[in-house]
């Protein structure tokens, strides 16, 4: 036999080899990366010395929430902002949500950047990165995705990628279950109809996923939302003022007030339809809804979610929610946790022209 006869034959097995081998190998994980390591804790000693101290320094605060014992959030809502503020109402809200599968409605700060609205956004990694292991993506969200319109959805990396308000309670979520798994999503600008549309289809495909896999909503999976309360102030907000009622006591007094308005009028007590669409209203502009009228950056991620929970809570043929308000408290109201030492620290600065609001909310 020539020998190129030969090289020929062995190049042909050499490939075929090859190629059997690259099917049986898997695909590398796609993780998806901490954006801020700064206000939030990315290592699993920061996580654990934040988690000691709000347990030693804010025990009187935490004492006082009327936190129900033996119960899991259904869902639950909760600040984004950095530890050093926000501090104890991290653990106060999500102490109670103990499900394994976390869907997260989070903020979309940068959408106007992407050019992103009237569509929730997935991402498409398999992981995210966090302080003791990467956090699983939970398998139900493909599940989710085959059953939503496609015009209601848009699976998009680089917003998730840049966007840090679900990154924030996922530290405390895994240091409580290590086997959390949680399905990431964004809700840019959408007026309310589009929001009543979404959620009738999220809800619907949700249950059924769940239903098919045969779990208990609030025991197997919870809806968690996020938001900061009102951005306030008339200092280092882009140029713009956010501060109607003046930025003096009196101001602030105002501010305050109509904050616990708010979350009276809209959370407490029995969940409905009708008191998602009212912070809608209290929220955002009702001739422009890109606009701000009360800036709550989760002027679309509080309604949506609560939407989705209302639905499903028909869908479940469970009683209804029940809102429990767990605290609210601001970035100037309150001591700051010391986290300089940890290699930490602030995102924005904290003084009576420039305040963020957090509202920590359980719903049984």
């Amino acid at each position: 036999m020539k020998v190129s006869v030969l090289f020929s034959i062995a190049a042909v097995l050499l490939f075929n080899f090859c190629s059997v081998n690259n099917e049986n190998e898997k695909s590398p994980i796609r993780i998806r990366e901490v954006v801020d390591t700064v206000g939030f804790a990315h290592l699993d000693w920061q996580t654990d010395s934040v988690v000691s101290r709000i347990t030693s320094e804010f025990s009187a605060e935490l004492a006082q929430v009327a936190q129900p014992e033996n119960v899991s959030w259904r869902a639950a809502v909760c600040p984004h902002d950095d530890y050093t503020y926000v501090s104890w109402l991290y653990p106060a809200v999500l102490k109670n949500l103990k499900a394994k599968t976390v869907v997260i409605f989070g903020v979309a700060h940068k959408a106007k950047n992407f050019g992103l609205e009237n569509q929730i956004i997935f991402d498409s990694f398999d992981a995210w990165k966090c302080p003791f292991g990467n956090v699983k993506i939970s398998p139900l969200r493909e599940k989710i995705m085959e059953d939503l319109p496609e015009n209601l959805f848009l699976v998009h990396d680089s917003m998730q990628t840049v966007e840090h308000s679900i990154e924030s309670m996922i530290p405390f979520l895994q240091k409580q279950n290590p086997e959390v798994e949680i399905i990431p999503v964004l809700v840019p600008y959408m007026p309310l109809t589009k929001m009543d549309e979404i959620s009738k289809a999220f809800s619907a495909a949700l249950q059924k996923a769940a239903t098919e896999e045969n779990l208990v909503w609030g025991k197997d999976f919870s809806i968690l939302i996020t938001t900061d309360a009102v951005h306030y102030g008339n200092e280092e907000w882009g140029g713009k003022n956010y501060a109607p009622f003046g930025c003096d006591s009196l101001g602030y007094a105002k501010a305050v007030a109509l904050e616990n308005e708010i979350i009276d009028n809209c959370f407490s007590g029995e969940l409905s339809d009708e008191k998602a669409s009212r912070f809608f209203q209290y929220t955002v502009q009702d001739s422009d809804f890109r606009e701000y009228k009360w800036t709550w950056c989760g002027r679309y991620s509080v309604p949506l979610g609560l939407k989705v929970a209302t639905q499903l809570q028909f869908l479940d043929n469970t009683g209804p929610l029940q809102g429990i308000p767990l605290g609210y408290e601001n970035s100037i109201s309150h001591a700051e946790l010391a986290v300089e030492d940890l290699h930490m620290g602030k995102t924005a600065v904290a003084t009576p022209n420039h305040w963020v609001g957090y509202a920590a909310v359980g719903f049984r």
